[in-house]
């Protein structure tokens, strides 16, 4: 469904991604999982079309800035960009009409009562608390119901009941066999809800892994992140084992070694 294949981007000399690949297939819940400044958002921009990019990506195997795939994509951004002359119920018939989308009421009014803004709806975009707004911006990325969606930080600013609600709302969609990519820096917020990760740290990434292979490798997603991004642990990924997340196999480096030895 979505292949990012070698994905760079520059800010002037710097690099905030650095060579990036990966896949996600249809129906999957990959996480973008990396601390602040990992490059997580200016990926996820990338891959919508927002910004311009060495490498190349496809969704649906569509040049992701092609109209045929921008249609079949949702996209949740970490900032809400809300017009203040619109009213919350008008932002979605705008998205509504953008999109062509025919019998959405019922689906808006829906999305409106889980994220608790059905008493909201006559209220301005700039009358809104932030995470009023937050859950707005949920609701215009989810109304037209797209086969692929793009979480960036989606849970920043949520109450409680509204986070429950939204993982609720992506694990119907995992078993609608919608794919999703959601970016985070919150470990916990994504727990149980993926099937793949990419953890990136410092524009690169340093591990894609699914969750059998961490299974098989016998560490939570926590420890796993902290041995890949801080060495944590002396059990570490890099110097003892490595796990390949496209087969689910793990290698030892001392079968290398001993290879080596046998050669010598």
């Amino acid at each position: 469904m979505l292949n990012v294949s070698h994905v760079t981007k520059k800010y002037g000399k710097v690099k905030a991604c650095n060579d990036i690949s990966f896949t996600v297939e249809r129906g999957e819940c990959a996480i973008l999982l990396g601390p602040n400044g990992a490059g997580k958002s200016t990926l996820i921009k990338s891959i919508i079309g927002l910004l311009r990019h060495e490498g190349t990506i496809t969704i649906n195997e569509l040049n992701n800035k092609s109209v045929e795939a921008k249609r079949i994509v949702g996209y949740i951004p970490e900032i809400p960009a809300l017009y203040p002359n619109l009213t919350v119920y008008e932002h979605l018939e705008f998205i509504a009409r953008a999109y062509k989308l025919e019998n959405w009421k019922d689906r808006a009014e829906m999305l409106l009562e889980n994220f608790e803004l059905t008493d909201k709806k006559k209220k301005f975009g700039d009358e809104l608390s932030k995470g009023m707004q937050q859950k707005l911006n949920l609701c215009i990325g989810l109304l037209p119901d797209p086969d692929m969606v793009l979480m960036d930080e989606p849970m920043i600013g949520l109450d409680p009941h509204a986070i429950k609600q939204l993982k609720a709302i992506i694990e119907k969609m995992r078993n609608e066999g919608k794919t999703m990519l959601i970016s985070t820096h919150i470990i916990d917020s994504v727990d149980m809800l993926w099937d793949k990760t990419v953890i990136l740290q410092g524009g690169v990434a340093k591990a894609c892994i699914t969750k059998e292979a961490l299974e098989n490798y016998g560490r939570t997603l926590e420890e796993y992140f902290f041995e890949v991004t801080e060495g944590i642990d002396s059990a570490s990924v890099k110097s003892d084992k490595t796990v390949n997340a496209e087969d689910n196999t793990t290698e030892t480096e001392d079968k290398k070694d001993t290879s080596d030895k046998t050669e010598a």
